[in-house]
């Protein structure tokens, strides 16, 4: 079992056993077929991950194809600052897409956006991703490495606002440390995504900084299961796990975030429970 197999496992029974009902408070959230889709939720969870030790994947299914996906999302956002539905390959983004091929005023457009901070050369002109990547090479003890993409004056440019939607960075003994906060997250659809695509980034910025990676640490406001996935979370936590410690290499030795691509990422030592049939996951939208 690994470490995400724990934490999603331990979660999902949580939930179960002690979540609040949406029932009765007028959900904004529909399944296709135009009915609401309810759930059952915690307040305040908040998961840690050694990644000096393995990738954060379940092996209670196959998360062979879903790392490349969201790991090609985190660079669509962080690298790219794209709110293109047309930089996006894995079309995660389309129903959310206006008619101007983009999702608003969100997630990259917010990471693109430049303000100015007061480093030790002085004022200087960069975009939140720039000045991370600054202090880490520049501040490293700082603790004042944050970022931030939950703009009040702009969310109602934003077609959704942003789930995950701050970071801290910290330093110690030479170790990166992460700490994701995330205001609502979907335990079937988003969990493990999420997990992987910060952990991914994490493992960038040490490499960029000259620095071994730390932990994660993964923090959810609302952490949920909707209705309709419940009999598959049931399925899935009963199922076997598998007595791995996945790796993450990256085949790429660059010191500059924005060569790296998403061919360049590997998981090594991962395997999955073969047996475990999900069949189509409905989406709440």
């Amino acid at each position: 079992m690994t470490e995400a197999d724990k934490n999603f496992i331990e979660t999902c029974k949580e939930i179960i056993a002690h979540g609040y009902s949406s029932e009765g408070t007028n959900v904004r959230t529909r399944w296709e077929d135009g009915t609401e889709a309810n759930y059952i939720s915690l307040v305040g969870v908040s998961n840690k991950y050694d990644l000096s030790k393995e990738f954060p994947m379940i092996t209670l299914r196959n998360n062979t194809n879903t790392v490349k996906k969201a790991i090609d999302e985190l660079l669509w956002i962080w690298q790219k600052k794209s709110n293109r539905i047309a930089d996006l390959d894995s079309h995660i983004w389309d129903q959310w897409a206006g008619e101007d091929g983009t999702i608003g005023k969100a997630y990259g457009y917010q990471m693109a956006r430049k303000y100015e901070f007061k480093t030790k050369e002085g004022i200087k002109e960069m975009d939140q991703v720039d000045y991370v990547l600054y202090l880490l090479k520049n501040d490293p003890s700082s603790r004042r490495i944050m970022t931030n993409i939950f703009c009040h004056d702009e969310l109602k440019d934003m077609n959704l606002e942003p789930c995950a939607f701050g970071t801290q960075w910290l330093v110690k003994e030479g170790k990166l440390h992460l700490i994701l906060n995330q205001r609502s997250q979907d335990m079937l659809a988003a969990n493990g995504w999420n997990t992987m695509q910060y952990a991914a980034l994490a493992h960038m910025f040490a490499q960029v900084a000259g620095l071994e990676v730390g932990t994660l640490t993964h923090n959810i406001g609302d952490c949920h299961i909707y209705d309709r996935h419940i009999p598959l979370i049931e399925k899935l936590i009963a199922g076997k796990t598998m007595d791995v410690s996945p790796k993450l290499v990256i085949n790429n030795p660059t010191k500059n975030f924005y060569e790296f691509k998403v061919e360049d990422f590997e998981v090594q030592g991962y395997e999955y429970n073969t047996e475990m049939k999900l069949g189509k996951i409905p989406v709440a939208i």
